[in-house]
């Protein structure tokens, strides 16, 4: 099955502009063109998935051509391409345990203001900082506070 740019471009809600440049980077090494027109099979759904991730993950477009290049070398580079596996896998945990905590922090100011305005005053609740919350609302508060 292909596809072409717009509807490709639609799939991952990237510009056109941006798939070109993708192709000029040489991120689809075996693209089929008929003519001007680019046709896009799932080998190269598959490369934007992966694109997409690794920018998600951090990875900037000099380090995703630098993965592209080692994936050209075959197997000679399995080793090089699994440490950036790890590398980014890494990267992302702590940076959900980050937002973790961030989350954890929020959940547990819109408890403290609804329990404020329920209250008509924050004095119950500072009364009961830092340890003398319910059970539930300790969780969040001892997690956002690490």
């Amino acid at each position: 099955m292909y596809y072409t740019i717009g509807q490709v471009s639609e799939m991952f809600d990237l510009p056109i502009s941006t798939l070109r440049y993708y192709d000029k980077e040489g991120f689809f090494p075996h693209l089929v063109r008929k003519g001007n027109i680019r046709y896009f099979s799932n080998h190269e759904i598959e490369a934007l998935h992966l694109i997409e991730c690794l920018k998600k993950s951090g990875l900037g477009i000099k380090e995703i051509n630098q993965f592209f290049s080692w994936v050209s070398e075959g197997s000679a580079s399995f080793e090089k391409r699994k440490e950036l596996f790890e590398a980014r896998k890494e990267a992302v945990e702590a940076e959900i345990k980050s937002l973790q905590e961030t989350l954890s922090l929020l959940e547990f100011k819109c408890w403290y203001y609804s329990k404020a305005m329920e209250d008509g005053t924050e004095e119950y609740i500072q009364a009961m900082l830092p340890d003398k919350l319910p059970n539930a609302i300790q969780k969040l508060y001892d997690a956002s506070h690490k």
